[in-house]
């Protein structure tokens, strides 16, 4: 039952509601009267009311109703809605295998809707390695399945006059311990009716003990169409008198528009209109080839812009710029007493570059904007804050608008998926009727919003016994306005051309004492500070003398989460440091890492990363390094994600040719603990996809930019891992914690990667290198700058 653009235009304008068409199709319980959509994770039919796609359809689904969440149909198929999205990490599939276990059906038997905001409950954003803690811990996705089951067992219980406790289920089938000629199936329970009560947060979860589909290495349910081409992406959509767009941005970042001349197009065949909305500049032909040819040729003035600073003196630039937000995560008040009796101290400056998305495919959207409806299929990890960008960005009622999750580039963050679909809804409002836009790669490469920049300088005072006392760490970071944020069309390029501002902090100068809670979802504090903020310690480590404190700068590209957004970069920074101090304590540095912690569970990933790596145990750099041909090492990085979100380490083995600065990755073992595994085989996918990006971006990945504008816009000027890569051999050691609750395991491997390997360069050469990536450049510098 997979519905394309026209069978849903089609049912809609034959006045079909999504309840009369499931009805049909024989779904019993329908939880929100509207439209619905593909099984096959595509297009939807929406919750309508049959008076076209995309019209006003009621009140906003309810999660806190059980049938916001799961119905069933007659022949017994459950049907869930989850509002987190399938980006390529595959949670569809466990998603699908949640539902399968807490209501005992076949996976083949579930059908799951996502992300489609007139069908599925507001989770927000896909985002942060929170979709499994989402709707596994919390109430949502796996509360439903618990309550839907208790409730089937209830009605079951009157109908067989049998005790829920004496009743069992099987493939949707329930039936008595003591009679099995005593059953019912899902479907004759329900009778055509909603199950009518809210999510129960009392309702027993099935405990892991007693799975059978969840914990297993169920295959992804949607490889079999990626692997043969019959996956439909958002680039695929094709709606009934669908025109094609194409902007046209700024020459230089800063400029603005003056004029265009739109005779400069008028002899392009198929050129419907040329579309201007304060600075935002778009063309939309009938074709995706005249498109171009009218984007390319259109004579469109601007302003010169603005100077850029010296990429060579860029993160001078960072430091030297007034604050607009200071942060203190945490402060002890003593840093500067500790280090000041310290035996030792130990700085370092630790430097982290721009970086892109720059995803494989450059991002699409449709949007078929209406009088009276609104409708966009989109690729963005953010269905419901899309909508309300999109209802701004037009200015139209936010009820008015559906945004369709429809698959693009995977992209962990914001690449170009949400200013697509802004570009798409401008130019669809102004032709009235649908648009499809794919951004150019290098329309995409120079105005996404880029992963942020970091400087950070770290201090650290050490016993005379190896111990450390104090830990004192100062960042720089910029951003374009402050906050990021999905729903405000300022944050990325289209909504900010078309004349919306960025989501700004507060500005915040100097930083107050710290609050509340200690926090660490930035992993700004390293893993060894016990965090404590008002006299309560959430830390997993044991030094207590500790500052942390941040500064948020103005950025003059536009910035936003890129797979483990500041984590990575702190991270980075910390294990680095981390890994020096041991160096200048001489000290093994697992050995040392162990010392420093309080956490079993960090301890545990490291224990267990060192064991399956063969770890051998002594203190870097190598005795007796060579410092000519290729030298071997090894090193290690962890991290507590987020503070409390899933913990991993890392060992990578590395090779360094000291003629050419070349660092050739040999072997990656990661250790991961995210509480119970849903799907070991998804989890191997996460780790194994983590470390390989993680690669890309420590070794290779850097924006970069002339006087006024980017010049990383392709694959010739940003430098990712190439195609053809020895790629390393990848270990992973998965840590199953069937007693604690699931966190995530999205963004955990990356975050270790760039220190693992700077750690293992330094094992093999003695040279730190302290600024990503490391490239041939940098590294032939630290080995000439070797004591």
């Amino acid at each position: 039952m997979h519905l394309t653009p026209d069978a849903l235009e089609a049912l809609n304008r034959a006045g079909f509601s999504r309840r009369d068409f499931l009805k049909t199709s024989g779904v019993l319980s329908v939880s929100f009267g509207a439209a619905g959509l593909s099984e096959t994770l595509g297009l939807a039919q929406g919750r309508g009311t049959g008076q076209g796609r995309g019209a006003a359809r009621g009140p906003q689904v309810d999660a806190a109703q059980l049938d916001s969440w799961i119905a069933v149909a007659a022949d017994g198929r459950v049907t869930a809605y989850t509002g987190k999205c399938e980006l390529g990490q595959g949670i569809y599939t466990a998603q699908m295998q949640l539902i399968a276990e807490e209501l005992s059906v076949p996976l083949d038997r579930v059908t799951l809707i996502q992300c489609d905001t007139a069908s599925t409950p507001d989770q927000g954003t896909t985002s942060g390695s929170q979709s499994t803690p989402a709707n596994f811990n919390e109430r949502n996705l796996a509360q439903a399945g618990a309550t839907a089951r208790e409730a089937l067992l209830r009605r079951a219980s009157e109908r067989l006059a049998t005790p829920a406790d004496q009743l069992t289920i099987r493939d949707g089938v329930i039936s008595a311990r003591s009679d099995v000629s005593k059953r019912v199936t899902f479907g004759e329970l329900l009778g055509g009716n909603k199950f009518m009560i809210p999510l129960s947060g009392t309702a027993r979860r099935k405990p892991a003990r007693e799975w059978t589909v969840l914990g297993k290495p169920v295959a992804r349910v949607d490889m079999p169409a990626l692997a043969t081409g019959q996956f439909e992406f958002v680039h695929n959509v094709r709606l009934p008198g669908m025109l094609h767009g194409r902007v046209v941005r700024p020459p230089s970042v800063g400029a603005t528009l003056e004029k265009v001349d739109e005779s400069s197009v008028g002899g392009i065949p198929g050129l419907v209109k040329v579309v201007v909305k304060r600075n935002f500049v778009g063309v939309v032909a009938e074709k995706p080839w005249q498109a171009i040819q009218a984007a390319n040729k259109l004579k469109a003035t601007w302003t010169p812009g603005v100077d850029l600073p010296r990429h060579d003196n860029f993160y001078e630039h960072l430091r030297n710029q007034q604050p607009t937000r200071d942060t203190f995560l945490v402060n002890s008040g003593d840093v500067d007493e500790q280090l000041t009796k310290a035996a030792s101290v130990v700085k370092a400056t630790y430097l982290h570059p721009y970086q892109m998305h720059a995803s494989m495919g450059t991002s699409c959207a449709v949007a078929d904007v209406r009088a009276d409806s609104v409708t966009v299929w989109s690729p963005t990890q953010s269905a419901y804050p899309t909508r309300s960008g999109v209802a701004m960005l037009l200015g139209v009622p936010l009820e008015r608008v559906r945004v369709i999750f429809t698959r693009g580039a995977g992209c962990y963050g914001i690449n170009g998926a949400d200013t697509v679909s802004f570009d798409a809804a401008l130019l669809s409002q102004a032709v009235g009727k649908p648009v499809r836009v794919q951004l150019s790669r290098q329309d995409e490469m120079a105005w996404e919003n880029y992963g942020f920049a970091y400087v950070i300088d770290q201090r650290a005072g050490v016993n005379a016994d190896g111990t450390i006392v104090a830990w004192d760490y100062e960042a720089w970071s910029p951003s374009l306005g402050g906050r990021p944020g999905y729903d405000t069309p300022g944050n990325v390029v289209t909504g900010f051309l078309a004349g919306f501002h960025p989501a700004a902090f507060t500005p915040r100068t100097p930083a107050p004492d710290a609050m509340g809670a200690f926090n660490n979802g930035s992993n700004a504090a390293p893993s060894y500070v016990t965090g404590c903020v008002g006299g309560k310690c959430g830390g997993p480590g044991k030094i207590a003398s500790e500052r942390v404190l941040s500064h948020v700068v103005t950025s003059f590209f536009f910035t936003g989460p890129l797979r483990s957004p500041s984590r990575l970069q702190n991270t980075f920074a910390h294990e680095c440091f981390m890994d020096e101090i041991a160096a200048h304590a001489k000290a093994d540095p697992v050995a040392y890492r162990l010392r420093h912690l309080s956490d079993s569970r960090l301890s545990d990933v490291v224990k267990a990363a060192a064991k399956a790596a063969n770890w051998d145990p002594r203190p870097s750099p190598k005795p007796a390094n060579r410092r000519n041909g290729v030298v071997s090492g090894r090193g290690l990085a962890c991290v507590v994600y987020e503070g409390d979100n899933g913990y991993s380490a890392l060992v990578a083995t590395v090779d360094v040719d000291q003629a050419t600065g070349h660092v050739a990755v040999k072997r990656l073992v990661v250790a991961q603990d995210c509480g119970p595994i849903s799907n070991p085989d998804g989890m191997r996918n996460q780790l194994e996809g983590g470390a390989l990006h993680g690669m890309s971006r420590a070794l290779g990945e850097e924006v970069t930019w002339e006087d006024r504008k980017v010049n990383s816009i392709d694959w010739r000027t940003y430098h990712g891992l190439p195609l053809g890569i020895d790629v390393p051999a990848i270990e992973s050691v998965l840590i199953n914690r069937t007693d604690a609750e699931a966190t995530g395991a999205g963004e955990t491997a990356i975050t270790v990667v760039a220190p693992a390997i700077g750690n293992a360069s330094f094992d093999a050469t003695g040279a730190r290198i302290r600024q990503v990536p490391f490239t041939p450049e940098r590294v032939k510098a630290a080995l000439n700058g070797r004591a």
